[in-house]
């Protein structure tokens, strides 16, 4: 199957649309439903992230279900607005992008997601703007400096490591996804010219991903003050859900259990056989739980048994169906 004109992998019941922020920039999102609540869908970090590339599966399995759903191209990513003043110098601007991006398609309240950098992302726009959530699921990432980043097990693939090429590329997709079937060659080209796209301010963007779990690194003690998660996040009662991929190699599942230690109000899951961009190794397990949640406030019992629902601590009853 080839790409589109626009260069974006063809997806059955998902279209490509843009809108115009009041800051100016122009912003790209992919977008699948009729009618029904909102979902907004937070792609990862590496280079040639989109919504498309992250959200496909999931998005399709949402609309099916009766939501509206929205994938914006993170700025500094997939078809977002090149021009050098809307490059992103830190998540600080991902979470203005959001606010500005949910304005302008009209949203009031929603649910919201994110995988990895995308985790990140959700977990301060749920922090910055509680009022405009109505329940939000987490994906392998970061949790601000609710946990040093100095609890953080290494992972086994280096973020940078990938060398602006279509194999690197290859290769950089088949670390982070566990199933190799999941890495096709549309995937590897549009993800390849985007980040071709983009390279000159990923540069720029990606010692503060780094940096997001180690605020001591900051110098702007205002940043520090308006990005920390600590005493806010992990207070919430907005209901939360986090799955974390047995198989993640980029941040292993370990990350997840420190993580699951100081996130009381969130239900975690432990999917089996899938790794760092789980939605797409496993949509048969994510997919179920998404619709689920976002839809009753509730797993049912054989979804949450599927997904790896965390034996770790007492289920959250409210979250999970009983036996």
């Amino acid at each position: 199957m080839a790409l589109t004109a626009e260069g974006i992998i063809e997806v059955p019941g998902m279209s490509s649309l843009w809108a115009r922020l009041g800051n100016g920039a122009k912003a790209h999102y992919m977008f699948a439903g009729e009618d029904g609540p909102a979902v907004v869908l937070l792609h990862g970090g590496l280079p040639g992230s989109s919504g498309a590339a992250g959200w496909r599966f999931t998005a399709t399995a949402l609309a099916e279900a009766g939501f509206r759903v929205y994938c914006p191209d993170m700025p500094g990513f997939g078809l977002s607005d090149p021009a050098e003043q809307y490059r992103p110098r830190g998540l600080h601007d991902h979470v203005d992008f959001i606010q500005d991006f949910v304005d302008a398609v009209g949203l009031d309240t929603f649910h919201i997601a994110g995988n990895s950098m995308g985790c990140m992302n959700t977990v301060s726009y749920v922090t910055a703007h509680p009022e405009r959530v109505r329940s939000y699921i987490l994906i392998a990432g970061d949790i601000g400096d609710i946990v040093d980043d100095q609890e953080k097990p290494r992972g086994r693939l280096d973020l940078s490591f990938y060398d602006g090429s279509r194999e690197g590329m290859r290769k950089m997709m088949a670390a982070i996804l566990h199933r190799p079937e999941t890495v096709s060659e549309d995937l590897v080209e549009m993800r390849y010219q985007a980040a071709s796209r983009h390279a000159e301010g990923y540069k720029i963007l990606l010692p503060n991903i780094h940096a997001f779990a180690n605020f001591a690194e900051w110098s702007d003690p205002n940043l520090k003050a308006r990005m920390s998660t600590k005493g806010r996040f992990d207070q919430m009662t907005i209901p939360g859900l986090y799955l974390y991929g047995r198989q993640d190699i980029l941040t292993p599942v370990e990350w997840g259990y420190v993580q699951e230690d100081r996130l009381p109000n969130v239900q975690f899951f432990y999917p089996d056989d899938c790794g760092h961009q789980g939605q797409t190794d496993r949509p048969d397990l994510f997919n179920p739980v998404f619709v689920e949640f976002f839809r009753d406030g509730q797993v049912s019992r054989a979804t949450a048994d599927a997904a790896g629902v965390s034996d770790r601590r007492p289920e959250i009853s409210a979250y999970v169906a009983p036996a």
